[in-house]
């Protein structure tokens, strides 16, 4: 089997995009302006842009029996993700993410776990695990990321943690766990804040318990990493028709330079450059930018 850049573990599923004009109260009704439906999910988001970008990637990821032979299969196999590991569990349907957005790109989401209720009782692939440089946890079920964590560990692999939308569902003691395995976290703004409070650390202190790098996103505010330096990342301003996926890939971006032993602060630019164009059209995948694309725009943005 050819060596893996990237492992990639969590949820492939399908985005339905709504926005409103605002977020209802209880007991209320607003009117959803427009409704898409995409190709997503973070683990999915992820090895599609990195497989865009030129990553070997193996994907496993829970899905319904449908997944097979659909337009989103076809698509993975056509990048060249390794899909033999993907979970089919019958009877149940392929994981829906739902994602309303008012006009301030605030967001909400929704979370329809179909097949991805099955992770639980699945074992870890621990053959493409085996096989990669980096093994990344992205949103998904907290005791499959643990098990995923344990063996990257076990077989001395960089482990690379985003819990996304999903953190909450890590209890205190599962979160200081995945931490301390984690060797490159990702978080927005939020996410790394709220982790900061529930472990009651700072920033250095949370270095200490185990990433080395620890990397936040702040939208057009840019990015910030937390290594043995901090360091400030402007963002690539792009008027954002739809921020759904910014994240996802910004992190394949920098998988993409950080592997290849580019600087923190150059692999940080380049995956500033990839999110940038992700925001430019509704949808994770609509409009993911070549290797040139993305290079183009880092460049003359970053003169």
């Amino acid at each position: 089997m050819t060596k893996n850049d990237l492992t990639v573990l969590g949820n492939t599923a399908l985005d339905y995009i709504l926005s409103v004009d605002k977020f209802p109260n209880p007991n209320e009704t607003t009117n959803v302006n427009k409704l898409k439906t995409f190709d997503g999910g973070s683990a999915g988001n992820v090895s599609v842009v990195g497989a865009t970008l030129g990553l070997k990637i193996s994907l496993s990821s829970a899905v319904g029996e449908e997944f097979k032979n659909s337009e989103y299969e076809k698509k993975l196999i056509n990048l060249g993700v390794n899909i033999d590991d993907m979970i089919i569990i019958k009877d149940k349907k392929t994981p829906i993410a739902f994602m309303v957005t008012d006009p301030n790109e605030n967001q909400i989401f929704y979370f329809y776990i179909g097949a991805g209720a099955a992770f639980p009782e699945t074992e870890v692939p621990k053959k493409i695990i085996k096989n990669c440089e980096i093994l990344h946890l992205a949103t998904g079920n907290p005791n499959f990321n643990l098990r995923g964590s344990e063996t990257g560990k076990s077989l001395n692999k960089i482990i690379s943690f985003d819990p996304g939308q999903d953190l909450h569902l890590y209890n205190n003691e599962e979160l200081k766990l995945m931490i301390n395995r984690t060797d490159i976290l990702f978080g927005n703004h939020y996410e790394i804040d709220s982790i900061l409070n529930r472990l009651k650390v700072d920033i250095n202190e949370l270095r200490q318990i185990g990433p080395d790098i620890v990397i936040k996103t702040c939208g057009k505010l840019g990015s910030i990493i937390y290594c043995n330096e901090k360091i400030k990342i402007n963002s690539i301003y792009r008027p954002a028709i739809d921020p759904t996926g910014a994240g996802d890939s910004y992190r394949a971006g920098f998988f993409k330079y950080y592997l290849e032993d580019k600087t923190l602060e150059e692999s940080a630019k380049f995956a500033s450059a990839v999110s940038s164009f992700i925001v430019e059209k509704e949808g994770c995948q609509t409009n993911v930018p070549s290797l040139e694309e993305a290079e183009k725009r880092m460049n003359k943005f970053f003169k």
